[in-house]
This record gives structure tokens, sequence and C-alpha cells, in this order.
């Protein structure tokens, strides 16, 4: 990636070992200034653990780390324009809000007009005006998360970086806080960098993701990119729900045993015999489960030639009891042949 694009983070082969661990595996990787941009995958799979090497909270066991250009490696956090916004908010329950949120400006001496000015402006943008005087304690989550970041963005860092941070509220609030976290950042224009193993969260809202297995990254795109275009099982598997069909099924399905992903909401069930043109890939299977979702129902279908599929259709017209009404019956798979993606093991090309 070019470095007019002016990169804000670049890893050059960073590894991070703990003992015979490999937390982090020889990671390149370059954000751009001003992305909102998310380190996605599983429980220790090394994503936290990058982030915290940026923070400066652990130090590469190899490699560099380059904010804005400079080498950082080994400077201590409190040298780099960063900061944090952790799961637990972390937020002093002695303080008031505008205490918490004028933290960083106190310990930078700052004038108290001027820290009183810049505590209104920041809790406007997170929408807790007036709250400068609560505690804590009578806050809601989401309104903590809103103070915990007003105290990272207070002192305008190039970069800030969150770790899982709204791993703690329930589901509804938690997508709320999705759609003003990306406007948040959209209105200020620093880069993002964003730690969850959620990847709803990570489609939501990054410009692009890194998905990461093992200490490695196995893709870097936008989320379209990577969910549209997984380039290997884990990444297909891992974002959103897909198929992977290989071996013999593959060879019965497409005439060839490479293994291909196709996602649910690409197919069609239809009535057994339905024609389909020479583009589109059938197979003849029998229903083995439904699991009525509300907005959407999921199928479990159970293919003549083995193994079985995972369908998604909306409920546009489909009640709950004639999407139930279709288990144990017979039916034919249809979806374009476009659709699938095929997609290589570790040491396989396709």
């Amino acid at each position: 990636m070019s470095d007019h694009l002016q990169v804000a983070i670049r890893f050059e082969r960073v590894s991070r070992h703990f003992g015979e661990v490999k937390a982090v595996d020889d990671v390149s990787l370059d954000v751009l200034d001003g992305e909102f941009f998310t380190l996605l995958g599983p429980s220790g799979s090394g994503k936290t653990t990058c982030l915290r090497m940026i923070a400066g909270f652990e130090r590469p066991t190899a490699g560099r780390i380059l904010l804005h250009g400079v080498d950082v490696s080994h400077l201590p956090p409190y040298e780099r324009d960063v900061n944090t916004v952790f799961q637990d908010y972390a937020l002093f329950p002695h303080m008031t809000v505008g205490e918490n949120v004028a933290y960083g400006l106190m310990i930078r001496k700052t004038p108290k007009a001027e820290r009183e000015r810049r505590v209104g402006e920041i809790l406007d943008l997170v929408r807790l005006t007036g709250m400068e005087g609560r505690r804590p304690s009578q806050l809601s989550g989401g309104q903590r998360q809103r103070v915990a970041l007003a105290r990272a963005l207070i002192n305008h860092p190039r970069v800030l970086l969150l770790d899982e941070p709204l791993g703690a509220l329930d589901l509804k609030l938690r997508q709320q806080m999705q759609l003003e976290l990306k406007a948040i950042q959209q209105r200020v224009g620093i880069t993002f960098i964003y730690v969850t193993h959620d990847q709803e969260e990570a489609l939501t809202m990054s410009d692009r993701l890194a998905v990461f297995n093992h200490g490695k990254i196995e893709q870097v795109g936008s989320p379209a990119d990577v969910y549209e275009n997984p380039t290997s099982p884990f990444v297909a598997s891992f974002v959103g729900v897909t198929n992977l069909v290989s071996g013999e099924v593959a060879q019965a399905i497409t005439g060839s045993p490479l293994t291909f992903s196709v996602r649910p909401e690409k197919i069609r069930i239809v009535a057994p015999g339905t024609r389909f043109s020479q583009d589109e890939c059938a197979v003849d299977a029998c229903v083995r489960d439904v699991i009525y979702l509300g907005l959407y129902t999921r199928y479990v279908l159970s293919l003549d030639v083995g193994g079985e599929l995972i369908v998604v259709q909306q409920n546009l017209n489909t009640t709950r009891n004639e999407a139930l009404a279709v288990r144990n019956q017979p039916a034919r798979l249809i979806w374009s042949r476009s659709a699938n993606r095929y997609l290589s093991e570790p040491g396989e090309t396709v």
C-alpha cells in the first residue's frame, strides 16, 4: 500500500511470542489515516495482542510498528499519540462525568476555562450534554461507554484503540452504539482501530477489516469484499454463516472436487424436479430441520449425494406454520454458479 495514502499504523513483520506460544506470528499490515479499521477474530487469534502492541502495553518479539512513519516499537505508552477505550470503561467511580472526561487535560495542566469548554464540546459530540455533574454509578451502560469514549477523545489522539468496547452491553444497545461509534468516528476524523470477535459488529462499522486466525492475518479487505469473496475456508465460515462443500459432494454438484463456499441466502428451495439452467447448480435434498427466527427461517437440508446445506430465507410472506410444514419434505436446491467461491486450503492452489 503506497505511502501517499498516509499510513497511520504500519506493522512490518511483527511477531509477539510468549514462551512457545506465537500470539502474533509475522504480521504485516497498513492502517490508513482516518480509517475505521477492525481486527476481527476468535479468542486467542492475536488481535488484542496487536492492539496492545500499538498502545505500548506489549513489545514486539520481532519486527517494527510505525505510527505515522515513526518507529514506536519500544516507546512507552505515554510517548505514543494514541488512546485506548476498554470493555470495562475504567472510569473513576469517585469522580463526576465532567472530572472523568477532563482527567487527561488536568494532567496536561490545561487552564480551567479551556478544560470546561472542551469537556462541554466533547460531551455534546457523544450526546451527554448536561451530564457533567453525574457519577458513573448513576449512568446506564451505554452512557458509561460514551463517557469512556469522550475521555479518550478529549486530547485529540491521532489513533484511538477500542478493545471490544461494546461487549458488556445488551444486543439492542450494542447495535445502537455501533452506529453511534461510526458516526462519531466520521465526525472527528481520527483513525479508529477496533478489536472484536463479533463479525456483525465488524461488518457494520469497518471501512476495512483484518481477519485473524492463530496469530496470522488470513484476509484484509472491505466488509463486502471479505464477506462476498472469502479467500480461505476459515474466513468463509467465520465471517457470516456459509456452506463449505468439498470432495465427492462438490464433484456431484459442480463437476469438480475443489472446495467451494456458498452463502445460505444465495440458495433457493424449490419443488422436486424444478428445471434449472446450465448457469445454475442444483441438488436434490430432504428438509431435515427448520429453525424459525422471526425475520428469517434457517433450513437444514440433507443432500441425496451426501452432506448437508443450510439455507436462509426471509419470511416475506411465510408464516411460522408454513415454514415448519416443510420439515421432512423432499426439495430441490438451486443457486447461481456465480455464487460459488472456490477456496484454497493451506498448501493448495485454486
